[in-house]
């Protein structure tokens, strides 16, 4: 039997971003357009960026979701631990190098734990 690919996921943990990038709203919007332009891939509708999870310090930050036409982009920031967790799925190839090192980039991290998955 002959083995389907529906798609490709990338999952990214990020330490030690820059807060000022992490905790604003424009900076993710900025961070999601640039990313769909590097990675080719077509936006569906507005980013939503949401900040809550002030139950616990270490969970409260933002978060925010992009639909894309071949499925999503969602990220998690954590203000206290200056994290931001990432994932990028789409039915769509794409190169996930080039996403990383954007991603590291972009939010300053000094390390960039990844893993690469097709499903």
């Amino acid at each position: 039997m002959k083995k389907h690919i529906y798609g490709y996921e990338l999952i990214m943990d990020l330490s030690e971003c820059d807060i000022e990038i992490i905790s604003s709203p424009n900076k993710l919007k900025e961070y999601v357009n640039k990313l769909c332009m590097l990675i080719k891939m077509k936006k569906y509708r507005d980013t939503i960026i949401c900040f809550f999870g002030e139950q616990q310090t270490h969970t409260k930050g933002y978060s925010l979701v992009q639909l894309i036409e071949t499925s999503s982009i969602v990220g998690h920031f954590s203000e206290l631990w200056r994290t931001a967790y990432l994932n990028i799925f789409s039915c769509k190839e794409f190169d996930p190098k080039i996403a990383k090192e954007f991603t590291k980039k972009f939010f300053k991290a000094k390390t960039l734990r990844s893993r690469f998955i097709t499903r």
